[in-house]
């Protein structure tokens, strides 16, 4: 069972992250200038692209992903960090989606910013979610803020103690 939702959040991933880098680049390809049936062929390309397989893909894997990390009890700080940089993928994800719809909505009076940045910080927080992944470091309180591990003088929301 495990193996099967490795295999199936694994392939999501796959098909999630090309959209992070594919979508930009091609989001950066329109211009405010473009004709008629050049723009709407890249719009359409965008917007199917995105809300038919980019996200899709990307709500699968993130539902996989948390089904794995219960069924198998990971609750390890290389974990959280990792969850960290996953969000980090959702806000670049929310971005795209953002483009698309002004493009989309605004015909010729809007051009989107280079695609790059957005490219570096997607690729760099791929890469370290997959050496997080592998490497499966020991993080541990020495190397994390004092701020992220001392209490702050504040009760817990719940009764229960994480052990």
């Amino acid at each position: 069972m495990i193996v099967a939702v490795k295999l199936l959040h694994i392939a999501a991933l796959s098909v999630w992250c090309a959209g992070l880098v594919g979508l930009p680049l091609l989001l950066a390809k329109h211009e405010a200038g473009d004709e008629q049936e050049d723009y709407a062929r890249l719009r359409m390309l965008t917007h199917h692209a995105y809300i038919r397989v980019v996200t899709p893909a990307a709500v699968i894997a993130i539902a996989l992903g948390t089904a794995l990390i219960f069924m198998r009890g990971v609750f390890v700080p290389w974990m959280f960090a990792k969850l960290v940089l996953v969000g980090a993928l959702v806000l670049l994800h929310a971005w795209i989606g953002h483009v698309t719809v002004n493009i989309g909505e605004s015909r010729g009076g809007y051009t989107p910013k280079r695609a790059w940045p957005f490219l570096a910080a997607a690729l760099a927080a791929m890469l370290i979610i997959l050496v997080l992944v592998l490497g499966k470091p020991l993080l541990d309180g020495e190397r994390l803020p004092s701020w992220l591990v001392a209490p702050r003088d504040q009760p817990l929301p719940v009764d229960e103690v994480p052990r």
